[in-house]
């Protein structure tokens, strides 16, 4: 993309600035919107029972391969979105990324609703919990005007230890459980942190889609965590 005629919105005026964090989550509160309503249709269409079946034959080697694809996935729609030169085109990567997390998400959410008790409310109790620790987390970053870049070697890092422990896990056979749940959370938050700090700090005042794109896939991870958390307590894991 050429942003040699856009500003980097830190240097923006206020009323830019202000526009462009509008735009970033309009288009994040439109994603988690679709996101919901594609994992409705295809919990209708028994393709979540369908999904876990599938992960459940292969073994754990099947959500590995759901770990994996979750992280390149995310890593090509969100350099995708940012080096698209038209707006249309922001747009279809953007809905492509969408699409791709539904479906990753798929087993998880069927597993939290069809497969601990019903009176768990394992899907509501973690969606308040992910609701509530992204608006504190967005508003230490909206008040403070703290620039988290410094945390991208930290996540860099973690993204790869994490990735080196699920493999092992698959390989080895033994469980991560709680505590690595637990740390992903700590990893997901600083994640949101680091991409809120490039909203109000690094991005050029035409990639709000792009922008947007990145905060939901780590609101997504996010979720992913507190799920697998929330369901440690249910018996549902």
């Amino acid at each position: 993309m050429d942003l040699s005629s856009d500003k980097v919105i830190a240097y923006a005026d206020a009323d830019t600035r202000q526009k462009f964090i509008k735009k970033t989550y309009f288009h994040l509160a439109l994603a988690i919107a679709l996101f919901a309503m594609l994992e409705t249709i295809m919990l209708q269409m028994g393709l979540g029972h369908l999904a876990v079946s599938v992960l459940s034959t292969i073994g754990v080697f099947g959500w590995l391969g759901v770990l994996l694809a979750y992280g390149f996935i995310s890593h090509i729609v969100h350099k995708k979105a940012h080096e698209s030169v038209t707006g249309q085109q922001q747009y279809i990567w953007w809905g492509i990324g969408i699409f791709a997390e539904a479906i990753i998400f798929l087993p998880i959410i069927a597993m939290a609703l069809y497969y601990t008790p019903a009176d768990a409310n394992v899907l509501s109790h973690a969606a308040v919990i992910t609701i509530a620790m992204v608006v504190g987390l967005t508003a230490v970053v909206l008040f403070t005007g703290k620039d988290f870049s410094f945390l991208r070697p930290a996540l860099t890092i973690g993204f790869f230890v994490a990735i080196g422990l699920i493999i092992a896990s698959a390989l080895f056979g033994f469980t991560l459980g709680l505590v690595f749940s637990g740390a992903m959370i700590i990893f997901a938050s600083a994640a949101i942190l680091y991409e809120t700090s490039k909203i109000q700090h690094h991005y050029h005042e035409s990639q709000h889609v792009g922008a947007s794109l990145a905060l939901f896939a780590s609101v997504g991870l996010l979720f992913w965590y507190v799920i697998q958390f929330v369901m440690a307590f249910t018996g549902g894991e």
